[in-house]
């Protein structure tokens, strides 16, 4: 399942190949020793439990035993591939937390753990008798990260907490896309990757705290709104100056010009930023417009903001009868900043993408070898790695409730069956 990079030079080295990457369950990351209970659902705490878990976290899911985490269900053509990525380096523990038994061995773990996530609607957790009250009567060093669609508190606090109403509200859809069309919602699901970012974040300054002394067990109130919102920018200071709200301007900058996409003769497409002085420079020189650097309709950011129209048919028609490869060589000589748009297709195959390892194949029971990204951050000393793969459903119930002191007689009933 190894995927080569194509080479025009058939003399060259061997193609490179994304490297594949063996499971080691002897890994020990710079977070050995941190237990993670995560009892979160979907995207957003497991997206927080992974880059703890990349770093060596003990992180446990616990499931519902008859479904799991609803992120198993999202299949493709029958593969699971959302929760292969996503629940890597976990360990699977099934409970039915609709019985006291069950809720009671999940106190007994949490008496263990450093860190509990969760993504109940505000109130949920207190209706099972699992509030963070609860948790830290048990466990008073506790970090109890909860995730929400708006915050613990506020009029919207019971409201659903999906990262598309997100989306919308925090201002980014209004933002995104062309001004003459709909607004736009990205087609990633980007509120709850950049609350996971947030929330592991938060978690090891809460966990950072604790070990200073500064105090035991904190609660963190994690929304999605709030991150999303905080990666727009300075949009309230540019709304209270201007007294407006910016204009949705498709590929192009309220902030500098030129920037856009532009399409190549074969077909492709490049994108394009001169965001200062000497960039739009070097850009005007390599299609062989240097006048424009003088002329006052370009000669400045702002200037060349009230002339977008003109820079991007002037720059959409030199690209426009080249082939993407020529325009690149062209660029790339004069130092101007322009690359490729991508589709995966083009990634995989992209020698930088293999050679620094963006890219890495681990083992798959399923489909032999499955490509996902990396480990994120690199650290030179103490890297993350690869412990395991996402595990199945209860595949780690029986080793679990052992160490918490239940004789194997008991832990099928108590798990309702989502033991293997």
């Amino acid at each position: 399942m190894t995927v080569a990079v194509d080479r025009p030079e058939a003399d060259e080295a061997p193609p490179r190949t994304i490297r594949h990457v063996a499971f080691d369950p002897e890994f020990s990351g710079p977070l050995k020793g941190l237990r993670v209970v995560d009892l979160s659902r979907v995207l957003a705490g497991n997206m927080i439990s992974l880059q703890l878990a990349d770093h060596g976290a003990d992180v446990i899911k616990v499931e519902a035993p008859a479904t799991g985490d609803p992120l198993r269900a999202w299949l493709v053509e029958g593969h699971s591939l959302s929760w292969k990525v996503y629940g890597r380096n976990k360990r699977s523990l099934a409970l039915d937390l609709r019985t006291d038994a069950a809720r009671e061995a999940l106190l007994r773990l949490v008496a263990t753990a450093d860190v509990f996530i969760e993504n109940y609607r505000p109130g949920t957790l207190e209706k099972m008798g699992l509030g963070p009250d609860v948790l830290m009567e048990r466990n008073p060093d506790l970090v109890v990260v909860r995730v929400s669609g708006f915050g613990q508190t506020g009029p919207y606090r019971e409201w659903p907490g999906f990262g598309t109403l997100v989306e919308a509200m925090s201002g980014f859809a209004c933002r995104n896309g062309f001004a003459d069309r709909e607004p736009v919602l990205p087609p990633i699901h980007m509120a709850d990757m950049v609350t996971g970012l947030y929330g592991a974040m938060a978690t090891l300054i809460a966990v950072r705290s604790r070990e200073r002394g500064a105090c035991r067990g904190q609660i963190v109130d994690l929304s999605l709104l709030e991150p999303v919102f905080s990666i727009l920018g300075p949009e309230a200071a540019w709304h209270q100056v201007t007294g407006k709200a910016r204009e949705r301007v498709g590929s192009r900058s309220n902030t500098a010009a030129p920037r856009n996409v532009y399409r190549t003769r074969d077909g492709k497409w490049l994108a394009m930023s001169g965001s200062t002085q000497p960039l739009a420079a070097r850009i005007f020189a390599a299609i062989g417009r240097a006048d424009m650097i003088d002329d006052p309709r370009f000669a400045t950011n702002e200037a060349r903001l009230d002339h977008r129209d003109e820079i991007d048919e002037t720059i959409g028609a030199w690209i426009g009868v080249r082939d993407r490869d020529q325009c690149l060589a062209v660029f790339r000589e004069a130092g101007a900043t322009v690359a490729p748009v991508n589709d995966i297709g083009d990634i995989v195959r992209d020698p930088h993408f293999i050679e620094r390892e963006v890219l890495i194949q681990t083992p798959d029971e399923d489909l032999g070898a499955l490509p996902m990204h990396n480990v994120v951050p690199r650290l030179s000393e103490t890297p993350g790695g690869f412990a395991r793969p996402a595990p199945r459903l209860g595949e780690h119930t029986v080793e679990i409730l052992e160490s918490l002191g239940y004789a194997p007689e008991d832990i099928e009933a108590l798990a309702g069956g989502g033991s293997p």
